[in-house]
């Protein structure tokens, strides 16, 4: 959006090397260094970091479908959801027996509700490439079927972003009711491990961190190789021209739809990778709320930059980690103002401010 591909490359450069040094250090200094030391990276430290990546990896696939092809999804937080759901569902199938009930087969909250068997959309879920295979295709599908749908019709601009913010509406009110079978209310935890790794330990956590990094990393990757594209250059096109570029012959449905789907199955693998490090998903998540945060991101980085949306994503998520913790009640009008800010005064976010100051020395 307006700055040079050198600056690009040099950004994206970077993000990518923090991110490799990150994944060394971090649980380097979690594992080995003692925690008397000054040195040493608490174990909250770690989730804290790997939840701020999970997040980052999500605002690089809205920046996608947002800064490089105009469409502003207010419905993302759906598709983080769902990747959270699919992963929880696995998280939930591993407990067994240990649960609360004694179940082997029943998750507790089913025990509880007087369920007498596992729902049919529960069956698989015992398997990990099976809980991989859904984290990608369930909110890829989805992203499908609303898409063909919008796109087809035309639906763009502001009734396109009410729509979507329609759709996480509707997803987080039928994830509340009890019986459609992904706990209500309380959602899915009490997770006890993952591919027999357990969750509390250090050294897996860790591995959680340097598996989000290298999501992130390769979520980067891929996006920036669309973009650099032929068919990024025509994203571009139909952000800046739909119309022109509809009539110099681009079937310009399909490829918003292509990045539409990409973008919904990156932050799927965004919530996939936050559930085992947070230890809970709930319908909490679908909330709209949720998805103009992630807006927020990707606005206050710098829209078009892929790797700003990740800076972006990072200084507000620490920005309300320690809000929340010092002042609750002021994070929302915070994050309001911090809005407003963004959008009168910085266009092109935190990475267009940099580049502003180095143009004018």
């Amino acid at each position: 959006m307006g700055l040079p591909n050198w600056r690009h490359e040099r950004g994206g450069f970077a993000l990518l090397v923090v991110l490799a040094v990150a994944a060394v250090l971090v649980p380097l200094l979690n594992l080995t260094v003692p925690p008397g030391s000054a040195l040493h990276v608490p174990d909250y430290t770690v989730t804290l970091l790997g939840k701020y990546l999970c997040y980052a990896l999500a605002a690089v696939a809205l920046d996608l479908v947002w800064g490089y092809c105009g469409i502003l999804s207010l419905g993302h937080g759906a598709f983080f959801a769902l990747g959270g759901y699919a992963m929880g569902m696995y998280l939930m199938r591993q407990i067994g027996e240990r649960g609360v009930y004694g179940n082997a087969l029943l998750p507790d909250f089913m025990v509880f509700l007087n369920w007498q068997e596992l729902p049919w959309y529960w069956q698989g879920f015992n398997h990990f490439p099976f809980a991989l295979l859904m984290v990608v295709l369930v909110p890829g599908a989805l992203a499908f079927a609303f898409g063909y749908l919008a796109f087809r019709s035309r639906v763009s601009g502001v009734y396109l972003s009410i729509i979507t913010q329609a759709l996480t509406f509707a997803l987080m009110l039928a994830f509340f009711r009890n019986d459609m079978g992904f706990g209500g209310n309380n959602g899915l935890t009490d997770f006890k491990e993952l591919l027999g790794f357990d969750l509390q330990a250090p050294a897996t956590r860790a591995g959680l961190f340097v598996i989000s990094a290298l999501a992130l990393a390769g979520g980067y990757l891929v996006s920036r190789a669309v973009v650099r594209s032929r068919a990024g250059h025509v994203l571009i096109a139909v952000r800046d021209a739909e119309s022109r570029t509809r009539f110099l012959g681009y079937r310009v449905e399909h490829y918003k739809l292509a990045v539409f789907v990409l973008s919904a199955v990156l932050t799927g693998i965004a919530g996939a990778l936050y559930v085992p490090q947070v230890g809970i998903i709930n319908p909490g998540e679908f909330a709209p709320l949720n998805s103009i945060e992630m807006v927020v991101w990707v606005a206050l980085g710098g829209r078009g930059t892929l790797y700003g949306a990740a800076l972006g994503a990072g200084v507000v998520n620490y920005l309300k980690t320690v809000l929340t913790g010092a002042l609750p009640e002021v994070w929302l009008f915070f994050l309001g103002g911090l809005f407003m800010l963004v959008t009168v005064a910085l266009p092109r976010g935190l990475i267009g401010l940099r580049a502003r100051r180095q143009s004018a020395a």
